[in-house]
């Protein structure tokens, strides 16, 4: 078994490129992955990063985030940084979320990180069922990041960011445990909001905030 940071190359990274060559192929020349992380939590923003790797590229550790530790995860994030032609990273805020509702939302903070390259992205792979509202051409793909490495790169930046995050919030806010369960409905915080009441980046729309 591997060590904690030493991931095992799995079957789908040696031809994980494979939907990047393909829109390169069909005349391409900046395909960009995008994911989001955060949809879940009660408290925080939704953060959404977009990746533009080069042609052909490939990675051992690079698969989706949610199979990957944390040490993994911050491991790789300034591989990718280093690595990618162009990345972007953005997110919706809380009182966005409340507005708009999480997935459209969701779907803003990835618009915002596609604008975010400094290299404008000519495709896109979106993680999911769900188009970005932009007008550059895109296919979505449910399960895309475990399918295609430059939506897996874009969904490890995406969660080590909004971890990061949390992170500081809990300085912020001391009290809810938000760097521990980076503001998901654990039994610890659902408890936290009773006592403390919701904090400013709760969710107020989500069961469980307004008590």
């Amino acid at each position: 078994m591997a060590r904690d940071g030493q991931v095992p190359r799995e079957p789908w990274i040696a031809s994980a490129a494979g939907f990047e060559t393909n829109a390169r192929g069909r005349g391409y020349s900046a395909p960009a992955g995008v994911d989001e992380a955060g949809r879940g939590p009660l408290a925080g923003p939704v953060v959404a990063a977009a990746v533009i790797l080069p042609p052909g590229y490939s990675h051992p550790g690079i698969r989706d985030s949610k199979k990957l530790s944390h040490r993994q995860r911050e491991r790789l994030f300034p591989v990718i940084t280093a690595d990618a032609v162009a990345f972007g990273i953005a997110l919706a805020t809380p009182e966005e979320i409340d507005a708009l509702n999480i997935l459209r939302a969701s779907l803003l903070a990835m618009r915002r990180a596609v604008e975010a390259l400094l290299l404008p992205a000519d495709f896109l792979f979106i993680d999911g069922n769900r188009r970005v509202p932009c007008d550059v051409p895109q296919e979505t793909l449910v399960g895309g990041d475990g399918r295609c490495v430059s939506i897996a790169a874009a969904s490890i930046l995406a969660k080590v960011s909004r971890d990061r995050m949390m992170a500081e919030y809990d300085l912020l806010y001391p009290g809810y445990g938000l760097s521990g369960h980076k503001g998901y409905p654990t039994r610890e915080h659902l408890e936290a909001i009773r006592r403390l009441g919701p904090s400013p980046i709760h969710r107020r729309t989500f069961r469980g905030v307004v008590v």
